[in-house]
């Protein structure tokens, strides 16, 4: 007995001894990691910002402490950061050039794409120089990339260069076999959202507008890789139609698609030519991480906010996620616009938005946080990768609004879709059900059967009225009639180009000229922006991080699904969805 206990006693004073050891450890590690948020990173003379493309790109950076405390890598990249970063260097005289290495890299849209090549471009007018080098380029990152002054490819390495396709999922078959169907109702002929559940192939009015900005984009990226690469459109086409992903890396030479063909240690010697250094000599490497720490402009001067609205809107936090595991909360929103309605020291407010919309009701609520916010002081849109349907809603009534060439936008159109699990419930599970009721819709919305044609015309009635209302909110801000944003309107779904030409957007262009605008328009002389909303604190982010919500196991799955995952993610939360919506379809798919 003696002995057991003196082993009992020996394991519990172990257990303590490693916990206490562990806790020191876990308070000293968090300290470091509290202290490096804090720190200003030095850049030495003749140094290189070096930027990884590589992992999923996201409007924002989500910070993950967990994950730098375990040394692991960040696979999400911040469009923000990214931005910020270029600026930094750009300003920086000790950063002589940009070295860009393209690995494995998943862009959220065209249009953010397009945001970082702009960026780049920018930098250039600076007189400084751009490198870039890839194993293999995907076709998103050539399009970044080919703005490089020095394109360099691997020896055995391919370029990805096939055009752009578009392939839309539909599942009604697959709900049928579980005895589930939707009940439709829909104004605008283009609004497609619901086809994925009630159709097995596309309309052709939605045929039509796929193929339109689809088309849109691609012409977009031809130029731009025209113009860098001194490439004619018309040879780039015949690039892609000839599948020149599987030619011999020495064609791409001879194409002109890249400048020479390199192995990772021969890179090195390059970018010490471009510094007019030895090429032997170490290159003083900056990564995005050590760019958050770089001082940039001084911030003076009155303040514009820039306030973030991206994912898809919803009523409440329980209302569904998007693919980055971020919604736009409607009464978040609210609350946070009035806030800076009211903060004098706010002078003009951007509201960035990329979304595809969602709730239609939510989006009314934060159109009206817009118009209250839009009395006080200027607010200019600056429309990224979606601002479309619900995005376009709260957006509409700014003073003046931005997009990228490749935004996707309008689909101004709303539409209710209604489960019915009758034949689940009755036909799969033999579940019986009987009716008794006081008055003639008492049972309306009941699970034992579908909606009649009678309830289906209260309803379609009921988001005939919204659809009126939406496109009334967009006549109003645009200072257009009914009837010339019914031209427009239907669902239709328009790039930015053309939002341009109809007169849903204002100007083609980035954030910095939203915030330019807006500065202007409050009559600043002098000015800074402030992001909102603000980031987390590091102890914020650690115990988001540390939350159990399943956001490990969702990176897993993400990962495992890939180009499936949104849509099994927009299956998963069809039920958290308000059932009138504003919104895209669930996933604009273009590869």
């Amino acid at each position: 007995m003696k002995e057991f206990l003196k082993y009992v006693l020996a394991t519990v004073t172990g257990i303590i001894l490693v916990t206490i050891i562990m806790g020191i450890l876990s308070v000293i590690s968090l300290v470091g990691l509290a202290a490096s948020s804090a720190s200003t990173t030095n850049v030495e003379e003749n140094s290189v910002f070096t930027l990884m493309l590589s992992g999923q790109l996201d409007e924002r950076t989500a910070e993950n402490p967990i994950a730098k405390l375990t040394g692991q890598v960040s696979e999400n990249l911040g469009l923000d950061n990214i931005l910020s970063a270029i600026r930094k260097a750009k300003e920086n005289e000790n950063i002589k050039g940009i070295y860009i290495e393209a690995g494995l890299f998943s862009a959220d849209t065209p249009a953010s794409t397009h945001a970082i090549r702009e960026a780049l471009l920018d930098f250039k007018k600076s007189g400084k120089w751009i490198v870039a080098y890839a194993d293999s380029y995907e076709q998103s990152t050539y399009y970044i990339c080919s703005v490089a002054d020095k394109v360099f490819l691997n020896p055995q390495g391919m370029i990805d260069w096939h055009g752009l396709a578009s392939n839309p999922y539909f599942v009604k078959d697959l709900l049928a076999k579980f005895g589930v169907k939707y009940q439709l109702c829909k104004v605008g002929k283009y609004k497609s959202a619901p086809e994925m559940m009630t159709a097995d192939q596309m309309s052709e009015p939605n045929r039509e507008q796929v193929t339109a900005y689809i088309n849109g984009i691609w012409q977009v990226m031809l130029k731009d890789v025209s113009d860098s690469r001194k490439i004619p459109v018309d040879t780039l086409n015949a690039y892609a139609d000839r599948f020149i992903t599987l030619s011999e890396p020495a064609e791409y030479v001879k194409m002109k698609m890249v400048d020479k063909l390199l192995y990772t240690n021969e890179v090195k010697a390059e970018i010490n030519k471009m510094l007019k250094a030895d090429e032997k000599d170490d290159v003083k490497q900056l990564t995005l991480t050590d760019m958050e720490g770089v001082k940039g402009q001084k911030k003076e001067g009155d303040q514009v906010a820039v306030y973030y609205a991206y994912g898809d809107i919803v009523d409440s936090e329980t209302g569904g996620l998007t693919q980055d595991g971020h919604s736009i909360v409607a009464n978040t929103v609210c609350k946070d616009l009035d806030r800076l309605a009211k903060d004098d020291d706010v002078k003009a407010v951007v509201l960035r938005v990329n979304s595809p919309g969602g709730s239609a009701y939510a989006s009314e609520q934060i159109w009206n946080s817009v118009v209250n916010l839009k009395a006080k002081k200027p607010v200019v849109v600056s429309m990224g990768g979606y601002a479309a349907s619900g995005g376009y809603y709260i957006s509409c009534a700014a003073n003046y609004i931005y997009s990228e060439p490749t935004t996707i936008t309008g689909s101004i159109g709303i539409f209710g879709m209604f489960p019915d699990f009758s034949g689940l419930l009755t036909d799969k599970l033999g579940v019986k059900f009987d009716e008794v009721k006081t008055n003639k819709f008492a049972a309306f919305g009941t699970v034992a059967r579908p909606f009649n044609a009678e309830e289906l015309s209260l309803l379609e009635s009921y988001i005939g009225r919204g659809y009126e209302l939406f496109r009334k909110r967009v006549a109003d801000g645009r200072h257009q009639t009914i009837e010339q944003i019914e031209e427009i309107a239907q669902g239709r779904v328009w790039l930015g180009n053309d939002a341009l030409k109809i007169k849903l957007v204002d100007e083609i262009g980035g954030l910095d000229k939203a915030i330019e605008k807006a500065a202007k328009l409050a009559k600043l002389d002098e000015y800074h922006a402030t992001n909102y909303p603000e980031e987390a604190s590091w102890w914020e982010s650690l115990m988001s991080s540390m939350d159990s919500k399943g956001s490990y196991l969702d990176s897993q799955l993400r990962e495992t699904l890939g180009e499936y995952y949104e849509p099994f993610l927009f299956v998963k939360n069809m039920n958290r969805h308000s059932a009138i919506q504003a919104r895209l379809p669930y996933y604009v798919n273009i590869k």
